[in-house]
């Protein structure tokens, strides 16, 4: 009976244990389809991102030489954008030079002095007051060249802050004025006036261009102005602002006149200064090069 009753339970537990290995046969190969289809399905996406990386791989190539293609472009645009800019500047200034020559007085370098004539119906262009308190006598209203009254006034600013009392005591006249006063001089001085005083039409102060300076304590265009300091200082800084002396020591036209100075331009009167040379020592045709720059 005992043996009946163990060999039910064995084959019950038999029974139990085949039913759960087929189970789990079961599952395992539902598992394995499952991840089978898986692994299938990623590598068919895997091979779908390879392609699509490829394709994008071609596009990138395309890209970077549609790039270099444009970056060439680009670099040859801007050159030759440089090259426009370039012949628009040349141009410009070509114009300007052309400007400048049409519209510049040709007269304001030329040498007078007993060479070249101004008739009695020239005038400056236009003419500026000079600032009142650098003018001798006091109250006298004396006129300039307008373009080129902004370099006298920066000199006299400039020589005031280094505590020179430089002062102008004569300036444009016109052909009238100096033929009145080389008339005047004329009966004072006889043919003697010829030595210091132009003819009228051969002033270079017709130009409007030119001072005579003086002092407080030398109020005229004399000699002694030599020994002021507003003298020395003239002959150090005056070409920084465009001014000469016209009339040096040793010249071939009038007496040494240390009072006399006329603008140029900045350009002329440092080539001079630095030459050591004389505005009337040089030939009219290298002189009429700087006319273009004479107010820069």
């Amino acid at each position: 009976m005992n043996n009946l009753r163990h060999h039910k339970h064995f084959s019950l537990f038999t029974s139990i244990s085949l039913l759960l290995l087929i189970a789990g046969i079961a599952y395992y190969i539902y598992q394995y389809t499952a991840t089978s289809r898986l692994l299938e399905s990623t590598a068919t996406e895997l091979s779908s991102n390879i392609e699509i990386l490829a394709v994008l791989e071609n596009d990138k190539a395309q890209l970077l030489e549609e790039n270099t293609k444009l970056g060439g472009n680009l670099a040859k645009t801007m050159e030759e954008r440089d090259i426009i800019e370039k012949q628009k500047r040349e141009a410009d200034d070509q114009a300007d030079h052309y400007k400048k020559l049409a519209t510049y007085d040709k007269q304001l370098l030329a040498k007078y002095s007993k060479v070249y004539f101004l008739n009695e119906n020239y005038g400056p262009t236009a003419l500026a007051t000079i600032t009142p308190k650098y003018v001798l006598p006091v109250g006298k209203t004396r006129f300039f060249l307008a373009p080129a009254n902004k370099f006298l006034r920066n000199m006299m600013e400039d020589a005031e802050e280094d505590g020179i009392n430089l002062r102008v005591v004569s300036a444009y006249r016109s052909f009238a004025e100096q033929q009145s006063l080389k008339s005047a001089y004329s009966t004072q001085y006889g043919s003697g006036a010829n030595t210091f005083s132009a003819d009228q039409g051969y002033s270079e102060h017709q130009l409007g261009t030119t001072v005579d300076f003086g002092t407080p304590e030398v109020p005229g265009a004399m000699s002694a102005f030599e020994g002021t300091t507003a003298f020395a200082w003239l002959t150090k800084n005056a070409h920084k602002y465009g001014f000469i002396m016209s009339y040096p020591k040793n010249n071939a036209h009038y007496i040494y006149e240390p009072w006399h100075w006329r603008f140029v331009g900045e350009l002329l009167a440092e080539d001079l200064y630095s030459d050591k040379n004389n505005f009337y020592n040089l030939d009219q045709r290298a002189i009429d090069e700087y006319l273009i720059k004479i107010f820069d």
